[in-house]
């Protein structure tokens, strides 16, 4: 599965409980997104989470 090259952010499992109770399996993805950005002065392209991108932590290449 995908993986945030700049926090790490991944795949987390759990338990969906229905209504009646019922407990299945289930994950949580992160929202990942092919973004080019700066990487040691020269673009290229690298997977990050939404999260990365807002709050600046990575800088596109233009």
């Amino acid at each position: 599965m995908a993986k945030c090259e700049v926090c790490g952010k991944g795949v987390v499992f759990g338990i969906k409980v229905s209504h009646s109770h019922r407990r299945s399996n289930r994950t949580w993805k992160p929202n990942i997104r092919k973004v080019k950005a700066v990487v040691n002065g020269t673009p290229k392209t690298v997977c990050v989470c939404t999260r990365c991108l807002r709050s600046g932590k990575v800088t596109r290449a233009v």
